[in-house]
């Protein structure tokens, strides 16, 4: 089942009680809500004066879900992570630790390749020229060595937002950039609790490899999945909302990210459930029983 995304955004009360996850408001007005824990995948809690109960955390710790922080700016900046999240957990771990540096670089040319054929789809999609970035896509050797990735990317958002003044991409540019990133940290999100789940290490990445980065594979496996919140960004910018400041509905758009659907191995899936197959695939990579990681098509 698709498992649901709470955002609390104003001062409550979280706690636990049968099973459910309960929520009181300090101010009164408003009645307890109570949602099943089990139907949980992901909270995201923004303002700091929530409280939670440690029984609270236990418990969706235990049902893997992802509970998200956000800083002074409303963007995701902490993400709490069990410390068991596979029954095999030891052994997938020493499998990903001992995978070897082809193996590691044949994985990361196919990251590239997924990734950059995604954003020439979604250029053609939005009628722009793509015709160098399916070349560039033919073109990814192993590991990567011609850098395509980067080429690849400078030339994709300089012809995908062309029409915003003064874009580039940069965490700290205009507008839409403030989107991107809240965007990709909800992707992050779940491409770290989808490794989790499949027993592997999120920091020990197959080609991020910074040592102040607690999520190098999660950064990794998350590349093919980055144009479909492009996607989502730009109907956002062409609807002629205002984006300078991410207020509740650009929120609620971007907090549907986990259950967008896609195209994976042929058939439609929920992202977040599409992303459990790319890690899994992963691990099947790490163990020798698979030579290719599963990423869906962007159409």
């Amino acid at each position: 089942m698709i498992k649901r995304t709470l955002f609390f955004g104003n001062p409550a009360y979280l706690s636990t009680r049968n099973g459910q996850l309960v929520v009181n408001f300090p101010e009164g007005d408003t009645d307890e809500k109570s949602i099943p824990i089990e139907d949980l995948g992901y909270v995201v809690l923004e303002h700091p004066q929530i409280t939670i109960t440690n029984g609270l955390l236990m418990k969706l710790v235990q049902n893997k879900t992802a509970v998200i922080t956000c800083d002074k700016q409303h963007l995701p900046n902490g993400f709490l992570q069990p410390l068991v999240g596979h029954s095999e957990q030891t052994e997938r771990i020493r499998q990903q630790l001992n995978a070897s540096v082809p193996l590691k670089k044949q994985l990361w040319q196919q990251t590239v390749t997924a990734k950059v054929a995604n954003q020439a789809k979604h250029l053609l999609k939005q009628g722009k020229n793509a015709l160098k970035l399916k070349r560039w896509a033919h073109e990814v050797r192993s590991g990567d060595v011609g850098n395509i990735e980067a080429i690849a990317a400078a030339y994709y958002f300089q012809n995908l937002f062309d029409e915003v003044e003064g874009f580039s991409r940069n965490q700290k540019g205009v507008a839409p950039n403030n989107l991107l990133n809240y965007g990709y940290a909800i992707l992050r999100a779940i491409t770290a609790r989808a490794l989790l789940s499949s027993g592997l290490l999120p920091s020990v990445g197959i080609f991020h490899s910074n040592k102040y980065n607690a999520f190098c594979l999660a950064d990794d496996v998350m590349e093919p999945y980055r144009p479909f919140v492009d996607a989502l960004v730009y109907h956002i910018v062409e609807s002629g909302y205002s984006t300078e400041e991410i207020d509740k509905k650009i929120k609620s758009e971007l907090l549907l990210i986990p259950a967008m659907d896609v195209i994976i191995d042929g058939k439609q899936s929920p992202l977040m459930v599409a992303m459990s197959r790319t890690t899994n695939s992963l691990y099947e990579c790490f163990s020798g029983t698979s030579r290719r990681i599963l990423y869906p098509d962007f159409v």
